[in-house]
Protein backbone atom coordinates (compact mmCIF):
# COMPACT_ATOMS: atom_id res chain seq x y z
CA UNK A 1 0.00 0.00 0.00
CA UNK A 2 2.66 2.28 1.09
CA UNK A 3 4.25 1.68 -2.95
CA UNK A 4 1.15 2.62 -4.33
CA UNK A 5 1.01 5.70 -2.52
CA UNK A 6 4.58 6.48 -3.78
CA UNK A 7 3.87 5.45 -7.20
CA UNK A 8 0.76 7.61 -7.13
CA UNK A 9 2.54 10.99 -5.89
CA UNK A 10 4.77 10.32 -8.56
CA UNK A 11 8.20 8.86 -6.35
CA UNK A 12 9.07 5.64 -8.29
CA UNK A 13 13.01 5.50 -7.50
CA UNK A 14 14.23 3.18 -5.44
CA UNK A 15 16.60 6.66 -3.77
CA UNK A 16 13.50 8.83 -3.42
CA UNK A 17 11.46 5.98 -1.47
CA UNK A 18 14.33 5.51 0.95
CA UNK A 19 14.99 9.17 1.42
CA UNK A 20 11.37 9.46 1.98
CA UNK A 21 11.40 6.71 4.61
CA UNK A 22 14.39 8.35 6.33
CA UNK A 23 12.45 11.65 6.20
CA UNK A 24 9.10 10.14 7.92
CA UNK A 25 11.87 8.68 10.42
CA UNK A 26 14.19 11.48 11.16
CA UNK A 27 10.65 13.94 11.35
CA UNK A 28 10.08 11.69 14.14
CA UNK A 29 12.87 11.62 15.81
CA UNK A 30 13.32 15.81 15.57
CA UNK A 31 9.80 15.99 17.02
CA UNK A 32 10.92 14.17 20.37
CA UNK A 33 14.02 15.96 20.23
CA UNK A 34 11.98 19.67 19.53
CA UNK A 35 10.02 18.25 22.93
CA UNK A 36 13.05 16.88 24.86
CA UNK A 37 14.52 20.57 24.21
CA UNK A 38 12.08 22.69 24.89
CA UNK A 39 11.34 20.64 28.31
CA UNK A 40 14.96 20.85 29.16
CA UNK A 41 14.97 24.58 29.39
CA UNK A 42 12.48 25.02 32.36
CA UNK A 43 14.09 22.36 33.77
CA UNK A 44 17.44 23.52 33.37
CA UNK A 45 16.53 26.85 34.75
CA UNK A 46 14.77 25.58 37.62
CA UNK A 47 17.71 23.77 38.76
CA UNK A 48 20.62 26.04 37.89
CA UNK A 49 19.13 29.36 37.65
CA UNK A 50 19.34 31.73 35.27
CA UNK A 51 22.77 32.82 35.50
CA UNK A 52 24.57 29.14 36.01
CA UNK A 53 21.91 28.27 33.09
CA UNK A 54 23.54 31.07 30.74
CA UNK A 55 27.43 30.08 32.02
CA UNK A 56 26.30 26.52 31.00
CA UNK A 57 24.93 27.64 27.12
CA UNK A 58 28.22 30.27 27.02
CA UNK A 59 30.10 27.02 28.09
CA UNK A 60 28.50 24.85 25.64
CA UNK A 61 29.14 27.15 22.72
CA UNK A 62 32.80 27.51 24.08
CA UNK A 63 33.30 23.85 23.92
CA UNK A 64 31.47 23.67 20.16
CA UNK A 65 34.42 26.16 19.01
CA UNK A 66 36.40 22.38 19.34
CA UNK A 67 34.41 21.09 16.46
CA UNK A 68 37.68 22.06 14.46
CA UNK A 69 39.50 19.21 15.64
CA UNK A 70 37.42 17.41 13.66
CA UNK A 71 39.56 18.99 11.01
CA UNK A 72 36.71 18.06 8.06
CA UNK A 73 37.23 14.40 8.16
CA UNK A 74 33.89 13.64 9.27
CA UNK A 75 32.14 15.00 6.39
CA UNK A 76 35.09 14.42 3.69
CA UNK A 77 34.50 10.39 4.92
CA UNK A 78 31.07 10.86 4.18
CA UNK A 79 31.45 11.77 0.22
CA UNK A 80 34.29 9.46 0.04
CA UNK A 81 33.12 6.34 1.28
CA UNK A 82 29.52 7.34 -0.77
CA UNK A 83 31.86 7.47 -3.57
CA UNK A 84 33.07 4.07 -2.95
CA UNK A 85 30.56 2.47 -2.41
CA UNK A 86 28.78 3.30 -5.62
CA UNK A 87 31.50 1.61 -7.49
CA UNK A 88 31.73 -1.37 -5.24
CA UNK A 89 35.35 -0.68 -4.34
CA UNK A 90 34.69 -2.21 -0.58
CA UNK A 91 38.50 -2.31 0.17
CA UNK A 92 38.90 1.47 -0.43
CA UNK A 93 35.75 2.27 1.73
CA UNK A 94 37.57 0.25 4.55
CA UNK A 95 40.47 2.14 4.08
CA UNK A 96 38.51 5.93 3.84
CA UNK A 97 37.31 4.40 7.64
CA UNK A 98 40.41 3.02 8.97
CA UNK A 99 42.11 6.22 7.88
CA UNK A 100 39.14 8.54 9.35
CA UNK A 101 39.27 6.82 13.22
CA UNK A 102 42.98 6.64 12.62
CA UNK A 103 43.47 10.22 12.31
CA UNK A 104 40.77 11.62 14.69
CA UNK A 105 41.70 9.38 17.36
CA UNK A 106 45.41 10.66 17.89
CA UNK A 107 44.42 14.80 17.02
CA UNK A 108 41.80 13.79 20.23
CA UNK A 109 44.61 12.13 22.10
CA UNK A 110 46.90 15.33 22.02
CA UNK A 111 43.83 17.79 22.06
CA UNK A 112 42.90 16.26 25.66
CA UNK A 113 46.88 15.73 26.66
CA UNK A 114 47.29 19.59 25.92
CA UNK A 115 43.86 20.67 27.56
CA UNK A 116 45.18 18.94 30.84
CA UNK A 117 48.12 20.17 31.24
CA UNK A 118 46.63 24.20 30.37
CA UNK A 119 43.80 23.68 32.63
CA UNK A 120 44.92 24.70 35.66
CA UNK A 121 46.61 27.86 34.69
CA UNK A 122 43.22 29.24 33.45
CA UNK A 123 40.95 31.57 35.24
CA UNK A 124 37.53 30.24 33.84
CA UNK A 125 35.16 32.53 35.63
CA UNK A 126 37.20 35.35 34.17
CA UNK A 127 36.63 33.31 30.52
CA UNK A 128 33.04 32.97 31.13
CA UNK A 129 32.46 36.54 33.56
CA UNK A 130 31.12 34.66 36.23
CA UNK A 131 30.98 34.80 39.77
CA UNK A 132 34.92 33.97 41.27
CA UNK A 133 33.32 31.32 43.76
CA UNK A 134 32.75 28.69 40.54
CA UNK A 135 36.08 28.54 39.82
CA UNK A 136 36.94 25.15 41.66
CA UNK A 137 33.52 23.56 39.89
CA UNK A 138 34.83 24.94 36.73
CA UNK A 139 38.15 23.47 36.63
CA UNK A 140 37.38 20.38 37.32
CA UNK A 141 34.01 20.50 35.07
CA UNK A 142 35.76 21.86 31.96
CA UNK A 143 38.83 18.53 31.58
CA UNK A 144 36.19 16.38 31.75
CA UNK A 145 34.18 18.29 29.05
CA UNK A 146 36.27 18.37 26.66
CA UNK A 147 37.83 14.66 26.78
CA UNK A 148 34.07 13.64 26.72
CA UNK A 149 33.95 15.92 23.37
CA UNK A 150 37.44 14.30 22.28
CA UNK A 151 35.91 10.91 22.47
CA UNK A 152 32.79 12.07 21.10
CA UNK A 153 34.23 13.12 17.96
CA UNK A 154 36.33 9.83 17.22
CA UNK A 155 33.18 7.71 18.05
CA UNK A 156 30.36 10.34 16.28
CA UNK A 157 32.59 9.42 12.64
CA UNK A 158 29.97 5.76 12.62
CA UNK A 159 26.81 8.44 11.96
CA UNK A 160 28.61 9.65 8.80
CA UNK A 161 29.24 5.94 7.41
CA UNK A 162 25.54 5.59 8.11
CA UNK A 163 24.78 8.33 6.34
CA UNK A 164 26.60 7.93 3.10
CA UNK A 165 25.32 4.59 2.87
CA UNK A 166 22.07 5.85 2.60
CA UNK A 167 20.63 5.63 6.30
CA UNK A 168 19.77 9.15 6.61
CA UNK A 169 17.76 9.14 9.91
CA UNK A 170 20.35 7.70 11.84
CA UNK A 171 21.86 11.53 13.23
CA UNK A 172 18.54 11.98 14.48
CA UNK A 173 17.76 8.98 16.01
CA UNK A 174 21.14 9.11 18.15
CA UNK A 175 20.16 13.17 19.12
CA UNK A 176 16.70 12.62 19.93
CA UNK A 177 17.24 9.40 22.75
CA UNK A 178 20.60 12.09 24.34
CA UNK A 179 17.91 14.75 24.80
CA UNK A 180 15.58 12.00 25.86
CA UNK A 181 17.44 10.48 28.57
CA UNK A 182 18.96 14.16 29.83
CA UNK A 183 15.36 15.65 30.29
CA UNK A 184 14.99 12.19 32.58
CA UNK A 185 18.40 12.57 34.46
CA UNK A 186 18.15 16.35 34.62
CA UNK A 187 14.53 16.15 35.55
CA UNK A 188 15.64 14.01 38.47
CA UNK A 189 18.44 16.14 39.62
CA UNK A 190 15.36 18.87 40.46
CA UNK A 191 14.44 17.01 43.24
CA UNK A 192 17.91 17.22 45.10
CA UNK A 193 18.05 20.25 46.98
CA UNK A 194 21.53 21.62 46.03
CA UNK A 195 22.12 22.31 42.42
CA UNK A 196 25.36 21.91 40.51
CA UNK A 197 26.85 22.55 37.38
CA UNK A 198 29.63 19.74 37.70
CA UNK A 199 26.88 17.27 37.14
CA UNK A 200 24.75 18.85 35.39
CA UNK A 201 27.55 19.24 32.81
CA UNK A 202 28.96 15.95 33.51
CA UNK A 203 25.77 13.64 32.71
CA UNK A 204 24.80 16.24 29.74
CA UNK A 205 28.29 15.51 28.11
CA UNK A 206 28.34 11.66 28.74
CA UNK A 207 25.30 10.19 27.56
CA UNK A 208 26.29 11.27 23.91
CA UNK A 209 29.52 9.48 24.30
CA UNK A 210 27.99 6.25 25.72
CA UNK A 211 25.11 6.20 22.92
CA UNK A 212 27.79 6.55 20.05
CA UNK A 213 30.09 4.20 21.48
CA UNK A 214 27.29 1.16 21.66
CA UNK A 215 26.38 2.58 17.83
CA UNK A 216 30.31 1.55 16.78
CA UNK A 217 30.00 -1.67 18.46
CA UNK A 218 26.74 -2.71 16.78
CA UNK A 219 27.75 -1.26 13.58
CA UNK A 220 30.78 -3.02 13.37
CA UNK A 221 30.07 -6.39 14.07
CA UNK A 222 27.10 -6.47 12.10
CA UNK A 223 26.20 -4.06 9.15
CA UNK A 224 29.64 -2.60 8.65
CA UNK A 225 31.78 -5.89 9.99
CA UNK A 226 33.80 -5.64 6.33
CA UNK A 227 34.76 -2.16 6.50
CA UNK A 228 36.07 -2.40 10.13
CA UNK A 229 38.85 -0.22 10.99
CA UNK A 230 42.05 -1.09 10.77
CA UNK A 231 45.06 0.45 12.02
CA UNK A 232 46.95 -1.29 9.03
CA UNK A 233 45.04 0.27 6.52
CA UNK A 234 46.08 3.95 6.90
CA UNK A 235 47.48 5.62 4.25
CA UNK A 236 48.18 9.08 3.36
CA UNK A 237 46.80 8.49 -0.05
CA UNK A 238 43.81 7.81 1.92
CA UNK A 239 44.51 10.76 4.10
CA UNK A 240 44.72 12.86 1.70
CA UNK A 241 42.21 12.11 -0.57
CA UNK A 242 39.65 12.32 2.51
CA UNK A 243 41.51 15.50 3.50
CA UNK A 244 41.29 17.11 0.18
CA UNK A 245 37.64 17.37 0.05
CA UNK A 246 38.07 17.68 3.99
CA UNK A 247 40.14 20.55 4.15
CA UNK A 248 37.82 22.73 2.66
CA UNK A 249 34.67 21.31 4.65
CA UNK A 250 36.78 21.91 8.11
CA UNK A 251 37.63 25.88 6.63
CA UNK A 252 34.20 26.15 6.61
CA UNK A 253 33.69 23.94 10.00
CA UNK A 254 36.02 26.60 11.33
CA UNK A 255 34.61 29.36 9.94
CA UNK A 256 31.05 28.67 10.97
CA UNK A 257 32.18 27.95 14.39
CA UNK A 258 33.45 31.79 14.71
CA UNK A 259 30.04 33.17 12.75
CA UNK A 260 27.21 31.11 14.55
CA UNK A 261 29.25 29.87 18.03
CA UNK A 262 30.50 33.19 19.21
CA UNK A 263 26.85 34.84 19.52
CA UNK A 264 26.63 33.59 23.27
CA UNK A 265 30.23 34.39 24.00
CA UNK A 266 29.63 38.12 22.89
CA UNK A 267 26.92 38.65 24.66
CA UNK A 268 28.36 37.08 28.08
CA UNK A 269 31.17 39.16 28.17
CA UNK A 270 29.21 42.38 26.86
CA UNK A 271 26.49 41.86 28.54
CA UNK A 272 26.81 39.04 31.47
CA UNK A 273 25.57 35.28 31.56
CA UNK A 274 21.75 35.97 32.08
CA UNK A 275 21.59 37.88 28.95
CA UNK A 276 22.07 34.61 26.74
CA UNK A 277 19.11 33.09 28.49
CA UNK A 278 16.72 35.23 25.93
CA UNK A 279 18.58 35.24 23.16
CA UNK A 280 19.51 31.11 23.44
CA UNK A 281 14.98 30.52 23.89
CA UNK A 282 14.57 32.71 20.98
CA UNK A 283 17.08 31.18 19.18
CA UNK A 284 15.81 27.68 19.80
CA UNK A 285 12.16 28.60 19.44
CA UNK A 286 12.37 29.98 15.50
CA UNK A 287 14.98 26.86 15.06
CA UNK A 288 12.13 24.66 15.13
CA UNK A 289 11.75 25.50 11.64
CA UNK A 290 15.26 24.82 10.81
CA UNK A 291 15.35 22.08 12.54
CA UNK A 292 12.53 20.90 10.02
CA UNK A 293 13.75 21.72 7.03
CA UNK A 294 17.18 20.25 7.97
CA UNK A 295 15.73 17.10 8.53
CA UNK A 296 14.13 16.88 4.98
CA UNK A 297 16.86 17.99 3.42
CA UNK A 298 20.01 16.08 5.29
CA UNK A 299 19.09 12.83 3.10
CA UNK A 300 20.13 14.32 -0.09
CA UNK A 301 23.45 15.09 0.66
CA UNK A 302 24.72 11.99 0.66
CA UNK A 303 22.07 10.91 -2.21
CA UNK A 304 22.78 14.00 -4.62
CA UNK A 305 26.68 12.65 -4.38
CA UNK A 306 25.61 9.40 -5.23
CA UNK A 307 23.33 10.70 -8.17
CA UNK A 308 25.98 12.89 -9.38
CA UNK A 309 28.51 10.35 -9.41
CA UNK A 310 26.22 7.97 -11.61
CA UNK A 311 25.21 11.21 -13.74
CA UNK A 312 21.25 11.13 -12.27
CA UNK A 313 20.57 14.47 -13.38
CA UNK A 314 16.93 14.64 -13.80
CA UNK A 315 16.64 13.01 -10.54
CA UNK A 316 18.78 16.04 -9.11
CA UNK A 317 16.59 18.37 -10.62
CA UNK A 318 12.88 16.99 -9.57
CA UNK A 319 14.01 16.70 -6.01
CA UNK A 320 15.39 20.14 -5.90
CA UNK A 321 12.23 21.87 -7.46
CA UNK A 322 10.15 19.76 -4.49
CA UNK A 323 12.67 20.79 -1.74
CA UNK A 324 12.31 24.72 -3.67
CA UNK A 325 8.63 24.31 -2.48
CA UNK A 326 9.24 22.88 1.14
CA UNK A 327 11.52 25.61 1.61
CA UNK A 328 8.94 28.07 0.61
CA UNK A 329 6.39 26.75 3.36
CA UNK A 330 9.16 27.02 5.83
CA UNK A 331 9.97 30.06 5.29
CA UNK A 332 5.86 30.84 5.56
CA UNK A 333 5.72 29.01 8.61
CA UNK A 334 8.87 31.41 10.74
CA UNK A 335 6.42 34.38 9.70
CA UNK A 336 3.97 32.99 12.04
CA UNK A 337 5.55 31.86 14.55
CA UNK A 338 6.85 35.38 14.39
CA UNK A 339 2.95 36.37 15.16
CA UNK A 340 2.73 34.15 17.75
CA UNK A 341 6.15 33.96 19.49
CA UNK A 342 4.55 36.01 22.84
CA UNK A 343 2.23 33.35 23.34
CA UNK A 344 3.92 30.54 22.49
CA UNK A 345 7.08 31.97 25.14
CA UNK A 346 4.24 32.84 27.47
CA UNK A 347 3.56 28.69 27.25
CA UNK A 348 6.83 27.76 27.30
CA UNK A 349 8.79 29.23 30.03
CA UNK A 350 5.96 31.44 31.93
CA UNK A 351 7.21 34.41 33.01
CA UNK A 352 11.46 32.64 33.76
CA UNK A 353 12.36 35.28 31.18
CA UNK A 354 11.49 37.79 28.97
CA UNK A 355 11.91 37.78 25.55
CA UNK A 356 12.07 41.31 23.86
CA UNK A 357 9.64 41.62 20.20
CA UNK A 358 12.90 42.97 18.45
CA UNK A 359 14.86 40.27 19.26
CA UNK A 360 12.14 37.94 18.18
CA UNK A 361 11.99 39.71 14.68
CA UNK A 362 15.42 39.78 14.08
CA UNK A 363 16.18 36.16 15.07
CA UNK A 364 13.12 35.25 13.00
CA UNK A 365 14.42 37.15 9.45
CA UNK A 366 17.83 35.31 10.60
CA UNK A 367 16.45 31.85 9.95
CA UNK A 368 14.58 33.07 6.81
CA UNK A 369 17.62 33.44 5.42
CA UNK A 370 19.38 30.22 6.68
CA UNK A 371 16.36 28.33 5.59
CA UNK A 372 16.45 29.54 1.79
CA UNK A 373 20.21 29.44 1.41
CA UNK A 374 20.96 25.93 3.38
CA UNK A 375 19.16 24.12 0.41
CA UNK A 376 21.66 25.21 -1.95
CA UNK A 377 24.46 24.51 0.60
CA UNK A 378 23.10 20.71 0.99
CA UNK A 379 22.92 20.44 -2.54
CA UNK A 380 26.43 22.09 -2.77
CA UNK A 381 27.91 20.01 -0.03
CA UNK A 382 26.92 16.75 -1.65
CA UNK A 383 29.02 17.15 -4.94
CA UNK A 384 31.86 18.96 -2.90
CA UNK A 385 31.73 21.95 -4.77
CA UNK A 386 32.05 24.17 -2.10
CA UNK A 387 35.15 26.31 -2.76
CA UNK A 388 32.46 29.59 -3.19
CA UNK A 389 31.45 28.72 0.10
CA UNK A 390 34.50 28.60 2.00
CA UNK A 391 35.73 31.71 0.70
CA UNK A 392 32.53 33.48 1.72
CA UNK A 393 32.35 31.51 5.23
CA UNK A 394 35.85 32.80 6.07
CA UNK A 395 35.61 36.20 5.23
CA UNK A 396 32.08 36.83 6.85
CA UNK A 397 33.61 34.86 10.15
CA UNK A 398 36.32 37.83 10.14
CA UNK A 399 34.28 40.13 10.07
CA UNK A 400 31.59 39.19 12.37
CA UNK A 401 32.86 39.57 15.94
CA UNK A 402 34.02 42.68 15.33
CA UNK A 403 30.53 43.75 13.61
CA UNK A 404 28.75 42.00 16.47
CA UNK A 405 30.07 44.18 19.30
CA UNK A 406 30.49 47.59 17.05
CA UNK A 407 26.31 46.89 16.56
CA UNK A 408 25.55 45.87 20.32
CA UNK A 409 27.85 48.50 22.23
CA UNK A 410 28.59 51.07 20.05
CA UNK A 411 25.53 51.80 18.38
CA UNK A 412 23.75 50.50 21.45
CA UNK A 413 21.50 47.77 20.04
CA UNK A 414 22.18 45.24 22.90
CA UNK A 415 21.86 41.96 22.69
CA UNK A 416 19.66 42.54 19.19
CA UNK A 417 23.10 43.64 17.46
CA UNK A 418 24.59 40.22 17.44
CA UNK A 419 22.12 38.56 15.57
CA UNK A 420 22.04 41.69 13.11
CA UNK A 421 25.54 41.12 12.55
CA UNK A 422 25.31 37.34 11.89
CA UNK A 423 22.04 38.20 9.72
CA UNK A 424 24.35 40.93 7.76
CA UNK A 425 27.37 37.50 7.12
CA UNK A 426 24.97 35.48 5.67
CA UNK A 427 23.86 37.41 2.99
CA UNK A 428 26.55 36.85 0.67
CA UNK A 429 25.72 32.67 0.95
CA UNK A 430 21.63 33.68 0.23
CA UNK A 431 22.92 35.43 -3.14
CA UNK A 432 26.25 33.40 -4.34
CA UNK A 433 24.86 29.63 -3.68
CA UNK A 434 21.74 29.50 -5.98
CA UNK A 435 23.65 31.11 -8.34
CA UNK A 436 26.30 28.44 -8.14
CA UNK A 437 23.45 25.95 -8.27
CA UNK A 438 22.22 27.07 -11.13
CA UNK A 439 25.32 26.78 -13.37
CA UNK A 440 26.10 23.70 -12.22
CA UNK A 441 22.80 22.35 -13.08
CA UNK A 442 22.65 23.80 -16.46
CA UNK A 443 26.14 22.75 -16.95
CA UNK A 444 27.40 26.12 -17.02
CA UNK A 445 29.62 26.80 -14.64
CA UNK A 446 33.21 27.21 -14.84
CA UNK A 447 36.27 27.93 -12.57
CA UNK A 448 35.73 28.89 -9.17
CA UNK A 449 31.89 28.29 -9.82
CA UNK A 450 33.04 24.59 -10.91
CA UNK A 451 34.71 23.74 -7.46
Amino acid sequence: MVFQIYNRIGIKSERSKNIVNHIGWSLFYRIGSMASNLLMVPLAISYLDSENYGVWLTLSSFIGWFSFLDVGLGNGLRNKFAEAKARDDFEKAQAYVSTAYGTIGCVSLIAIIFFLGINQFIEWTQVFNTRPSLQGELSVLLPIIITFFCVQLIVKLVTSIYQADQNHSIQGKIQFFVQFLSVIAIWILTFLERSSLLIFGVIYSALPVVLLTCLNFFAFKKRFKKYKPNISLWKKQYFNEITGLGFSFFIIQISGIILFSTDNYIITKLFGPAQVVPYSIAFKYFGLAYMVVGTILTPYWSSVTLAYAKQELTWIKKSMKNLMRIVGLAIIGVFIMLVLSDTAYKIWIGDLVNIPGSLSICMAFYFIITIFYSLYNNFLNGLGKIKIQMYTVLITSIINIPLSIFLARELELGVKGVILSTIICVLPQAILSPIQYWKIISGKASGVWNK
